[in-house]
């Protein structure tokens, strides 16, 4: 098993057990969100129509499945770095395609964005922090370690 492959997949070596706190978070976060795009149209088709992808209903509820499954697994702590590598590209994807753009729309601006993007940016740090710490004790990785 190579190392990369190793470290997303691996049971965690962070035995620090507070980390379950940044997985609540991060994890209803997303499982929410996902549920979201398939029970709120403005959430979800709506949305993904007016960000302009292609096949927004198929768009919408891929990634609110991905969001569901991947914030489910966060939640847990199973396969926590590889569903949160995951879910980096989600969310740096939302930031790109919702967020950026605002910098360029007549009455918004950066400090507008800014504010905006408060939520995604505090998930993007998040996810990053479970990547580099893995899921600590109280998670399904730690004990599938044992």
């Amino acid at each position: 098993m190579s190392k990369l492959f190793r470290f997303f997949v691996a049971p965690p070596e962070t035995p620090n057990a507070s980390i379950v706190f940044v997985r609540l978070a991060v994890g209803l976060i997303f499982f929410t969100q996902g549920i979201l795009k398939f029970t709120d149209a403005k959430m979800g088709v709506e949305r993904f129509t007016r960000i302009g992808f292609p096949h927004p209903l198929f768009t919408a509820h891929f990634t609110g499945t991905f969001e569901i499954v991947c914030g489910a697994l966060v939640l847990v702590g199973l396969f926590t770095r590889f569903a949160a590598l995951l879910l980096l590209i989600v969310i740096s994807t939302a930031i790109a395609t919702t967020k950026l753009p605002e910098l360029s729309h007549a009455n918004q601006g950066f400090w507008f964005m800014v504010s905006d993007a408060r939520t995604d940016f505090a998930m993007f740090c998040s996810l990053i922090f479970l990547i580099a710490t893995g899921p600590g004790r109280l998670s399904a990785d730690w004990h599938r370690k044992k």
